[in-house]
């Protein structure tokens, strides 16, 4: 299942506007690929996919993929790491820990999430179901307090982490 297209273009305006041409990137829960194909002539971008199916669609895209969850991956340090629809199919607690070890292993994150959307199982992968159905904006602000928005609208949003950058909202 690939991400949604709402604020995509935003998104990626703000990536290219406070990260230099070939910053490190992880593209956690990478799927069909959808941000290499936005940015990987940009950044250096590596990945991370639990579901084996879409592991096997992202061969050639990025340099290294990671198959397994990323509540379990350790890594050093990356410029920027893409979740983009994530946090939603994880447990609040292993989210907020994931997002933490995120803090210190990277300069700055970017967290695309879906507002009020349930979601089952989707084309046999597990992984799909939301397990967090109830975000919006106020329920985000409460789980994930250092999170800032980037864009939103009624029905998604992306954010990053507060105070990277500098950068505030307008």
């Amino acid at each position: 299942m690939s991400s949604y297209e709402m604020g995509k273009a935003e998104a990626v305006s703000w990536i290219k506007l406070h990260y230099d041409e070939g910053a490190s990137c992880l593209d956690v829960g990478a799927c069909d690929g959808l941000w290499y194909d936005l940015l990987g002539d940009y950044l250096k971008m590596d990945a991370c996919e639990v579901w084996e199916p879409n592991v096997r669609n992202l061969q050639g895209k990025y340099e290294h993929i990671i198959h397994d969850d990323i509540a379990n991956v350790v890594y050093d340090h990356y410029d920027l790491i893409i979740f983009g629809d994530v946090l939603e199919h994880m447990p609040v607690k292993d989210a907020q820990n994931v997002l933490a070890y995120a803090d210190e292993h990277s300069d700055d994150y970017i967290v695309a999430l879906p507002f009020n959307y349930y979601q089952g199982a989707i084309y046999g992968n597990p992984y799909e179901r939301h397990l967090q159905p109830d975000l919006t904006p106020e329920v985000v602000a409460e789980r994930y307090p250092q999170l800032e928005p980037i864009w939103q609208d009624s029905r998604y949003g992306y954010y990053h982490r507060r105070g990277a950058h500098g950068w505030q909202q307008v």
